[in-house]
This record gives C-alpha cells, structure tokens and sequence, in this order.
C-alpha cells in the first residue's frame, strides 16, 4: 500500500517536472521571440527614420552650402565651411561619445530587460 502512494507520487512528481519544463521552454521561446522582434521592429523603424533625416539633413546641407557660397561670393568656400561645421560636430561627438554612452545603455537595458 504504501509503495503505491509512493509510485503514484513519484509519477505525479515526473508529470509535474516535465510539465515544468515544457513551460519554462515555452516561456523562454517567448521571451527571445519578444526581444528578437523588438530588436528587428526598432532597426526597421531606425533605418527608415535614419534615411528620410539622412535624405532631409543632406538637402539643407546643400542648400546650407550654395547659400553660404552665396554670402561669401564663392560657392566653393560654402561647401568648404558647411564641410568644416560637419568636421567639428564629428569631432565633438567623439569627444563626448562616453557622455553618450551612458543614456543610450541605460535606455536599451530597461527595453531589454523589462519583463
């Protein structure tokens, strides 16, 4: 008698295991699906974003560019400094890139890890 409820807890207890298991694989499939398509989903939205203000900062340029040229009576000196400020911003962003670094780490671990 006491060997049968022993047996049928421990088929209870393998049941219960393996049920377990099969959840918490599901569970983690789910995750890594979540965080794939977060991931996917905002370099989707970057790439399109990043190429219209790409596309928007390179006709400013230009105009930025002849319209300086214009001032200065030379065209070729308005690209020259339009080139130069483009030079100097590079620059400082990488001088500050650790400034930068921060924020921007903070901001995907909260989006990676938020359960």
């Amino acid at each position: 008698m006491a060997l049968e409820e022993l047996k049928e807890n421990l088929s209870d207890i393998d049941k219960d295991m393996r049920s377990y298991l099969e959840n918490t694989e599901k569970y983690y499939k789910l995750h890594v699906f979540k965080i794939l398509m977060r991931s996917i989903s905002g370099m989707v939205k970057l790439l399109l974003i990043g190429s219209i203000a790409l596309l928007a900062l390179f006709i400013l340029s230009f105009g930025m560019a002849y319209g300086m040229g214009l001032w200065l009576e030379n065209t070729f000196l308005g690209f020259v400094s339009v080139g130069i400020i483009y030079v100097l911003l590079g620059w400082l962003l990488y001088l500050f890139r650790d400034r930068l670094d921060r924020p921007i780490l903070k901001k995907f671990s909260a989006y990676y890890f938020d359960d």
